[in-house]
């Protein structure tokens, strides 16, 4: 077998070895292994999960051969988890795998504290009220979940867990942690041994332009009694002041100084979104309190003591127009800083974990620099209970919504999804499962819609005629294209959530919108075109997102497996 940094090499630039290694130690369990299971835990595996657990009671049908790439003709009448399981199992034999072959929906009832040995479960294709079960339980056990399903050309992701914390959230705009308008006195003293008033023109053109803006903003505050420039004019004002630094047009140095001015703008101290987190409730740590609590804990006495009302240096500067032996010196300025602030949280959060009978050692040190340098972007996800989602939706988010003309039909299959369960639990079949009876469905389904609207307090709101006759078309089909999608996603919140890396989609439940996704088929190439329509558990809308995927395939075949990234 190859060596894990060669095997992993494209994922680990993304995720570093901490995030690997977290990876390599998830449990995951995953229940039901139709086409948006297997491709969930497909992704999981190729990952380097560290083991599965596949649970599904159905056997492999003819039907199956067409939507699933984890069976074939061989596996027809077998175990479907067993099945699944052993072609999992060649993808990646790092990964230990088994199987159960159990309904799940039977397990929920019969064994909750089942789950509890998991670090993530995985459910897809699950019903409303085992969703509220399981829910339930692995709440009270403390476990991740994530539900998927796909429906026709339509599906979901939801996460649900009480609090996930993000220490790596990876911004897309952050601004660089350079303490331009607010430097500590190692910064400041080596600001003062360089002249900007130099005779020398490359000395003068090589001068770092952390230095030139440190000094300039320390010019500026003498003159406007300690306050930074604020108004537009002030902000002109301290450009010109740079400009007039300049003795030859073509002096890098300060036209990256120009371009960084607005770094000196930002408020000093730390933002809002790490003052909530230090104000929350959880800070105020306890022998049972996570190493993300103990952490924030420490974090709150380093700013109030040695940080000075500032996070931790990050510690890394930019590349910038810089003789070599300034450069170099500066980023020995900067790093040393860092390891400073470090060397002071890593001890506090010795001493708090000693104090609240815990050893002292349990948090590693790879763990405490990694939330040292993320301070200032640490995030909290907290998510409501399915139930809750279910049955207290925010009824003028939900009103509103289901009557725009932009997201009405992303919003309309949300309401849909849930209606076709009540269906099936009437009826034991869902709606245009069967010939000859799509007219008769597409009554009832209109009125589990009815009933399901008036339920949640949307009376004299509907769904439009064709988004019913649409899904009544679909006939619970779980076609593979659509399965790929759902589970790209569903398998990269696990990996973000068990990495605790990017921001996970919050409290969301994700739907392809049925009405934008298509398959363009030309040649041997097939794109699948769709877009995502995020809402929150309130019904409110967040985010949309349109893009595609292309891959080769021989269209006689089912289609590729899609990855979303």
């Amino acid at each position: 077998m190859a060596e894990p940094k060669a095997k992993y090499d494209r994922q680990l630039r993304i995720w570093g070895e901490h995030g690997q290694a977290a990876l390599e130690k998830a449990t995951i369990c995953l229940l039901n292994c139709g086409p948006t299971g297997s491709e969930t835990l497909k992704n999981l595996v190729l990952g380097g999960v560290g083991s599965i657990t596949v649970i599904d009671g159905s056997k492999v049908e003819p039907g199956d051969l067409g939507n699933n790439f984890m069976v074939d003709e061989s596996c027809v009448g077998q175990s479907k988890a067993k099945c699944v399981c052993t072609f999992l199992q060649e993808l990646n034999d790092a990964v230990k795998a088994k199987f159960i072959e159990e309904y799940p929906e039977a397990l929920i009832g019969s064994n909750p504290s089942f789950f509890s040995q998991f670090t993530i479960v995985v459910a897809t294709q699950l019903a409303e009220d085992s969703m509220i079960k399981l829910d339930k339980i692995c709440r009270e056990a403390n476990v991740l979940l994530i539900f998927a399903r796909s429906y026709g050309l339509t599906g979901f992701v939801r996460i649900s867990v009480k609090e996930h914390a993000v220490i790596e959230s990876k911004p897309d705009h952050f601004l660089d942690d350079l303490r331009l308008n607010n430097p500590w006195p190692e910064l400041k003293r080596f600001a003062e041994t360089i002249d900007l008033n130099v005779t020398d023109p490359v000395a003068h053109k090589h001068t770092p332009y952390v230095v030139i803006l440190v000094k300039i903003v320390e010019e500026w505050t003498k003159a406007h009694s300690g306050a930074l420039p604020s108004t537009r004019d002030e902000k002109k004002e301290f450009k010109e002041l740079l400009k007039a630094g300049m003795v030859a047009m073509d002096e890098d140095n300060y036209k990256e100084a120009i371009e960084a001015s607005f770094k000196v703008f930002a408020s000093r101290g730390i933002n809002s979104d790490l003052l909530r987190i230090m104000h929350d409730s959880c800070s105020e740590v306890e022998s049972n309190s996570s190493d993300f609590w103990v952490m924030v804990a420490a974090l709150k006495e380093f700013i109030a003591n040695e940080g000075g009302e500032e996070a931790p240096l990050e510690g890394s500067i930019p590349d910038m127009t810089s003789s070599t032996e300034l450069y170099v010196s500066l980023q020995k300025i900067y790093q040393a800083k860092a390891e400073a602030d470090f060397l002071a949280i890593q001890q506090r959060v010795k001493s708090i974990l000693k104090r609240i009978g815990r050893d002292p050692d349990s948090i590693s040190k790879e763990m405490i620099k990694s939330f040292c340098k993320n301070a200032r972007k640490l995030k909290i996800c907290r998510y409501r209970p399915i139930e809750d989602e279910f049955n207290n939706p925010s009824v003028a988010e939900l009103q509103k919504h289901l009557t725009d003309e932009e997201y009405s039909v992303a919003m309309g299959f949300y309401i849909l999804l849930r209606a076709v369960d009540r269906f099936a639990a009437n009826y034991n079949s869902f709606p245009g499962q069967f010939e000859g009876e799509m007219d008769e469905d597409i009554s009832r389904l209109k009125t589990a819609v009815v009933g399901l609207l008036s339920d949640l307090g949307c009376n004299g709101t509907t769904v439009t005629e064709d988004l019913i006759n649409e899904m009544c078309r679909f006939g619970a089909s779980e076609l593979h294209a659509v399965a790929a999608f759902i589970g790209g996603i569903a398998s990269q919140e696990v990996i973000k959530i068990t990495n605790f890396l990017f921001f996970t989609a919050h409290n969301k439940t994700i739907c392809s919108h049925g009405g934008n996704f298509h398959i363009q088929q030309h040649r041997s190439k097939v794109s699948i075109i769709g877009t995502v329509e995020c809402f929150d558990g309130t019904g409110k809308l967040s985010q949309s997102i349109t893009t595609s995927w292309d891959g080769a395939v021989d269209l006689l075949q089912a289609l590729p497996p899609i990855y979303a990234t």
